[in-house]
């Protein structure tokens, strides 16, 4: 029983703060919200603000009788924080002090403080905007942005700009943002200029160890053990925080710190784990103090005990440098947990909790440079999250865009937009522009992802409640079994009673059974009429999970493994049962190290025969008119579907003659844009020749109106040119059929054609009574002739009625160019005769006369002359 405490909660808020840094600034901030309605503070770790900054407000006038609501970003933290403080009053927990998470809740009609898990105050806002009776809101450790803090504050933003300004009540909605690394600029700039108040210094220093530059190959777990032994070895009498990217690498490390402690002999340490999916006892158990003497203990966390928690006894923190963050993939609408360097600024977070309560060490596990390489600041969820749930939430206060609030960052429009479709998909919103509909008001009453909520509202029309509630439960907590066993199935067997629980894993079975009940007790009171039944169990599972996950109903592929209906191919564990499946309901799936391709986490067999019925209209129909790439042939077919999985398909037996042509003409553009030109159609050079003379002609005769004809306006017209000689293509080979030089020729007109002859002739006669091919592939056209057969021209030749000079290329007898020119005047005059020096002792069987110009022009040698 705590002992009774008479002092007001501010009086022992300032004591307390006396010996903190904190203390400094209380007045100051204090004093800015008393004349603001709004405030930024900026303290260390360690400083005190979690704790002492709500009970140090609790008496100010401007509070009135009004609540202070505080938001936490963990459930640890939350409770934490509450017992703390209620601690500090000499209370328990649901008195003055209270705190409100899911699956659990102590306040009452005495509590003025309330922590909250930031989930909850959004509720609240849904259920009251302008949140009667609460007089100021604590953002607690914002820096870490997650999207239901930055949520929570747009919408308080709206609602007190809507419902609690000074006009409309007496005493307006006040805001307090508080955290160690913030961008404390563009906090207040969002606060409307609120005034920053800084607490300086830390309450012990911290020396920052650096054990050197990570590499790309180095085991983390590795590092970490040999890293904690030494510091076990170097500071005998402390505890020991390490800091770890996920529950696995706990899980290894704590192996491996227990035998190396085992097989040297070291006593008196005992290692313990901290992350979010262990009980509550076990998280109290790593937070509370070692009892007896001479012990101590190393705590392995995730980034859970990164802030607003104090570890007792610990004043060496060792840093991994890694965390692990779910990361939204908007291309298959997955998300995926992926592992990341922490920020600058989480690490001054995880160093802090070394100086908390002695002076202390912080380890990192990198170098200083790699330490300079470091973001400044962790990306905010918001710009990588799946947005379907904050969609939802605004479309329930009637926002139908977001930029209709104010936000650090706006909510990217892909994400969105995809958010909004899954809506659609779903029942929940209908019409241009969206509204909500009557599902969409059922699916916001339930405190889940929309997806969950969806699951649980089908579970109820076909009479589940029970098998829905549990399986939205498993799929709202961490999943303890892992990949070993991906069937969801077992752990609905456990939950119900038909199947054991393995010891390890009782705690996760009792929180989910309890979770389970709240929503049944809040889809119940939605009162949704069941419609249809679903008598296996499994086989309720199985379709329960495609109405959550659509886009991941799962069939087996003939080369192994499953393609999923976004398109995305996975596989599961080998020899495991669920392999038998030929389709698959599948939940969750993520990547494997060392292993190509995605891996089934979760998943049920799926009954196909529910594609007929209840699953019916995931199917869509299509009639498919297009070039197949793979094949290599035009198709024709109606296809069922559903995305990218054809379940059934037969060919058209009539198909469009537009269509047709579009599609084959679609698929000679597809290849332009690989860089395979047009060589699909059947060119020769003698065609390429003429193309290049009707390109000629348009540039120097454009008054003729000759067509465009290079290949980029060649394919622009695809439709006005080749369509109609497409309808007997079938074959990719159908293509070197096309009589490609009478369908370019019929461009042109009769004159056209005549004037092609006259103005850009195939071939020119020379001096020698030859007619060589003009090369007009090149520009400007080229004229190859033996230079003996030019003796006595004086001019250039030229095309196009004189327009156009040809480029004379002048070869030798065996066929070589000599000299490349334009001007056959000037050539004879200067560089003739340093060729005919060159070339008269090489070629002596040619002439090589002194005057060319007077010279009998000839092909032949002397002697055949």
């Amino acid at each position: 029983m705590p002992a009774m405490i008479t002092e007001r909660p501010s009086e022992l808020a300032r004591k307390l703060a006396a010996k903190l840094p904190i203390g400094a600034v209380l007045d100051d901030l204090a004093e800015a919200l008393s004349t603001q309605d709004a405030a930024v503070l900026e303290a260390p770790p360690g400083s005190g603000k979690t704790t002492v900054v709500p009970l140090a407000l609790l008496d100010q006038s401007w509070l009135g009788k009004g609540k202070i609501l505080m938001l936490e970003p963990r459930r640890i933290a939350a409770r934490a924080a509450a017992h703390r403080m209620a601690q500090i009053l000499g209370e328990f927990p649901g008195q003055t002090i209270g705190y409100r998470m899911r699956l659990e809740s102590r306040v009452s009609e005495k509590t003025r403080i309330e922590v909250i898990t930031e989930g909850i105050l959004t509720r609240m806002l849904q259920d009251d905007p302008s949140l009667t009776g609460v007089s100021l809101v604590i953002f607690d450790e914002f820096h870490e942005r997650s999207l239901d803090a930055d949520l929570a504050l747009a919408l308080c933003l709206k609602g007190r700009a809507l419902f609690r300004t000074p006009a409309a009540e007496e005493r307006g909605l006040k805001i307090l943002v508080m955290s160690a690394t913030l961008q404390s600029d563009r906090v207040s700039q969002l606060l409307a200029g609120a005034p920053v108040i800084h607490a300086d210094g830390r309450l012990h220093p911290v020396d920052i160890v650096y054990s050197g530059a990570s590499r790309p190959n180095d085991k983390t777990v590795d590092r970490v053990t040999n890293v904690t032994l030494q510091a076990i070895d170097k500071h005998p009498m402390s505890s020991i925080l390490v800091f770890l990217p996920g529950q696995g690498e706990i899980g290894r490390c704590r192996t491996s710190l227990e035998d190396a402690i085992h097989k040297r002999n070291i006593t008196g340490v005992t290692v313990m784990p901290l992350f979010g999916n262990l009980s509550m006892e076990e998280q109290q158990a790593a937070l509370a103090p070692v009892l007896t003497q001479g012990h101590r203990k190393v705590v392995l966390a995730t980034n859970i005990a990164e802030t607003s928690l104090t570890i007792e006894g610990v004043d060496v923190v060792i840093d991994s440098g890694l965390v692990r963050e779910p990361v939204y993939d908007p291309a298959t609408a997955m998300t995926r947990l992926t592992t990341r360097k922490i920020s600058k600024s989480s690490s001054t977070q995880r160093a802090g909790r070394a100086g908390r309560l002695h002076p202390g060490t912080c380890y990192r596990l990198w170098s200083p440079g790699q330490q300079d390489q470091l973001a400044a600041h962790g990306e905010p969820e918001i710009l990588s999250a799946d947005l379907t749930s904050l969609a939802l939430q605004l479309f329930q206060w009637g926002i139908h865009d977001p930029a209709e609030l104010d936000w650090m960052d706006q909510p990217p429009n892909g994400a969105w937009q995809q958010a909004v479709a899954l809506l659609k998909r779903f029942g929940a919103l209908s019409g241009e522009p969206p509204t909500l509909t009557g599902s969409g008001e059922q699916m916001a009453a339930l405190p889940v992802h929309p997806r969950l909520a969806h699951l649980m509202m089908e579970g109820a029309r076909i009479n589940a409640v029970e098998i829905a509630t549990l399986l939205a439960a498993v799929l709202s907590e961490r999943d303890p079994f892992g990949q070993d066993d991906p069937d969801l199935t077992h752990r609905i067997a456990i939950l119900t009673g038909d199947g054991p629980c393995p010891a390890q894993h009782r705690g996760w079975a009792n929180r989910a059974r309890q979770l389970a009940n709240q929503y049944k007790r809040q889809l119940q009171r939605l009162a949704i009429t069941p419609i249809e039944a679903i008598s296996n169990r499994d086989a309720a599972v199985g379709y329960l999970i495609t109405c959550a996950y659509p886009d991941r109903i799962a069939r087996r592929r003939h080369g192994g493994g499953y393609q999923l209906a976004n398109g995305r191919s996975a596989s599961l564990p080998d020899g495991h049962s669920l392999t038998s499946a030929r389709w698959l309901a599948v939940a969750e799936v993520g990547g494997v190290a060392r292993r190509k391709g995605d891996s089934i986490r979760s998943a049920a067999f799926l009954d196909e025969a529910l594609l007929d019925n209840l699953l019916a209209h995931q199917i869509e129909e299509s009639s498919i008119v297009q070039w197949d790439k793979r094949d290599k042939r035009f198709i024709a077919e109606r296809r069922l579907t559903i995305g990218a999985l054809v379940i059934r398909k037969e060919e058209l037996k009539e198909v469009p003659v537009e269509a047709k042509r579009a599609a084959l003409i679609d698929y000679i553009r597809v290849e332009y844009a690989r860089g395979n030109g047009l060589e699909i159609l059947p060119w020769t050079k003698a065609l390429r020749q003429w193309q290049a003379r009707v390109n000629l002609l348009h540039q120097y005769v454009p008054d003729e109106g000759f067509p465009p004809m290079d290949d980029t306006a060649l394919l622009d017209s695809l439709e006005e040119w080749l369509s109609p000689w497409l309808d007997k293509i079938r074959l990719i080979s159908d293509f070197a059929r096309l009589d490609l030089a009478n369908i370019l020729t019929s461009r042109l007109s009769w004159k056209q054609q005549q004037q092609l002859k006259s103005l850009a002739p195939e071939r020119v006669k020379v001096p020698s009574g030859t007619s060589p091919p003009i090369d007009y592939t090149q520009s400007p056209p080229v004229l190859a002739v033996k230079l003996q057969e030019m003796f006595g021209c004086k001019q250039t030749p030229t095309i196009v009625q004189g327009r156009v000079a040809l480029m004379i290329h002048l070869l030798s007898p065996a066929g070589r160019p000599l000299q490349v020119t334009q001007d056959l005047a000037s050539f004879w005059q200067t560089s003739y005769h340093e060729v005919r020096k060159e070339m008269k002792g090489r070629y002596p069987k040619h002439p090589w006369p002194e005057d060319p110009l007077t010279a009998i022009p000839t092909a032949k040698t002397k002697r055949r002359k």
